[in-house]
């Protein structure tokens, strides 16, 4: 008898390991809660040079603007940067298409445009003890702007281009990091004349990098600031008279104070920004030696939920005409985490975020960075995508603009998101399972208080249609390894160096949804009857 006790348990320590926790999955398709931009998924080109060095590492390479060979755009939303022998580059063939990218980052406020009358010299960037972030003014060749815009135009990319808002000014006498005085608009305006006499389509214009609220390495109080950015935007129309060609005004560009962010919006005034900018860096420094426990902690990521909260609710209690955009969001600061913000566990940051901001209303998340640092979508030398590029890739191609209500009642470890379908009928599902042990059959079922009695989740006859899954896995189960599987084939360039067709699985639609531990899955579900589809 005891042998047979010890046999049972046994075998249930082995095969227990394979259960798989049921879950039902609620979502409703009645109405949407927000909504996106069409072109949600963004990625930043920064200028730092060569010699950007966080913890004994410079991981920036050539990858920085005023460094670039050329710049290369051409894959459904990203670019790709040519900066040695060709041969290396992949031959992305739009997939992300058109591209949304941002121009800016820590040193913009740095740089000088070496057009017009306005500059009497123009410096090399390089490093200088007390110069912001470490490093002297910069010059910015139409040369070099040129060259990026013609592969810009040729591949139709969405451009945010981030100004300098420090020129003009000086520093406060009285208070540590302000900056005093009027924002001096004519070198940018000189600028902004040339690339619209080029014809170079900007999308939008952002003001400054990361002076609003306490600043970091430098503040500008937010009454200035907002009368900044009304010259700003008499700038834009005065460059561009055409309402339907006039790019858009961004700002802050920073982390979020509520007082700050308030009284910019008052004092900035309505229909004046169209986008507020703000920057999330939520898992700490990129030294942390905690920082892969953080990004597979659901307790710790849901913190930044408030912040999203927050600024939502700036918007609708003072700017009801703008939109909440993350202008800048790399994890982990300094460049990101070398073992772990390049790699597959990296996703449970990055898409839970692009999930928990669109909840939030939030319109464009703009990844830093597409190459360049630890945190890149692409591989600084090789330009070979790591494993958040794919997943970018996929929230690109499946989730629509709609966002739905979704909740269930299991693990906080599974995280959930839900969207109308993108170019089909029906809804697409993110599901992100940060357990290392456990595993979730998730059956999915429509919100049927909402519904007329008779109204069920599928319309009759499309129960039948085939789910499409792809789920995403690490190579060898391990999180921290830059290969990424779908549905188990390793995702890798081809021979001639273009991203691998990404095929999914058809399931019949009756049959719960497999979760695998440590996995992140996109579905399709092609007949959900969500009338905010429609």
């Amino acid at each position: 008898m005891g042998s047979r006790i010890l046999i049972c348990c046994v075998l249930l320590s082995v095969f227990g390991l394979s259960l798989a926790e049921e879950v039902k999955l609620s979502i409703k398709g009645v109405t949407s809660i927000a909504k996106t931009d069409d072109n949600f998924i963004c990625a930043t080109l920064d200028w730092w040079p060569e010699d950007k060095c966080d913890y004994n590492q410079c991981p920036w390479g050539k990858a920085g603007i005023l460094n670039l060979v050329f710049l290369v755009i051409d894959f459904l939303y990203f670019c790709i940067l040519l900066l040695f022998n060709e041969s290396k580059i992949p031959k992305f063939r739009s997939a992300f298409s058109p591209l949304r990218i941002r121009i800016g980052g820590s040193l913009q406020d740095q740089i000088l445009y070496k057009v017009g009358t306005s500059l009497k010299r123009c410096p090399h960037l390089k490093k200088r003890d007390g110069g912001l972030f470490g490093f002297s003014k910069g010059c910015f060749h139409m040369e070099r702007w040129d060259q990026m815009n013609k592969l810009f135009n040729d591949t139709g990319a969405k451009i945010t281009f981030g100004l300098n808002a420090l020129i003009g000014r000086k520093k406060s006498k009285d208070v540590d990091l302000l900056m005093v005085g009027d924002w001096y608009s004519k070198n940018s305006h000189d600028f902004m004349k040339y690339t619209a006499s080029k014809g170079y389509k900007i999308d939008s214009y952002e003001l400054g990098n990361e002076l609003c609220g306490s600043g970091v390495s430098a503040k500008i109080d937010a009454e200035q600031y907002g009368k900044d950015i009304v010259e700003l935007k008499r700038l834009v129309q005065d460059v561009y008279p055409d309402p339907s060609t006039q790019p858009k005004v961004l700002g802050p560009a920073g982390f979020y104070d509520e007082q700050w962010f308030n009284t910019f919006l008052q004092t900035s005034g309505a229909n004046v920004v169209d986008g507020l900018t703000h920057h999330i860096y939520n898992l700490g420094a990129g030294v942390d030696s905690t920082l892969i426990n953080k990004i597979q902690d659901p307790y710790f990521l849901d913190q930044i939920a408030q912040t999203y909260k927050d600024v939502s609710t700036s918007i609708k209690s003072f700017g009801p005409w703008a939109g909440a955009w993350v202008g800048e969001a790399g994890g982990a600061y300094n460049s990101g985490g070398k073992d772990v913000s390049h790699t597959f566990a990296n996703g449970f940051w990055y898409l839970d975020q692009l999930g928990m901001t669109s909840t939030f209303d939030h319109k464009v998340f703009c990844r830093q960075a597409l190459i360049g640092g630890n945190y890149a979508l692409l591989n600084t030398t090789t330009f070979i995508p790591n494993p958040d590029y794919y997943g970018a890739l996929l929230w690109h191609r499946l989730m629509g603009k709609n966002v739905l209500s979704t909740s269930h009642n299991s693990s906080p470890y599974l995280r959930v998101y839900s969207h109308c379908s993108k170019n089909s009928a029906g809804i697409s599902v993110l599901i992100i399972n940060m357990s290392n042990s456990t595993s979730f059959d998730i059956s999915v079922e429509n919100d049927i208080n909402l519904y007329p009695e008779g109204r069920t989740l599928m319309e009759e006859g499309e129960d039948k249609i085939p789910r499409e899954e792809y789920h995403l896995t690490p190579k060898d189960g391990n999180i921290q390894s830059d290969v990424l599987l779908l549905n188990g084939s390793p995702l890798k360039l081809t021979e001639s160096s273009d991203i691998p067709e990404m095929n999914p699985k058809l399931v019949d639609a009756s049959l719960p949804i497999k979760v695998a531990p440590d996995s992140i899955v996109f579905v399709t579900i092609n007949g959900f009857n969500a009338p905010a589809c429609a």
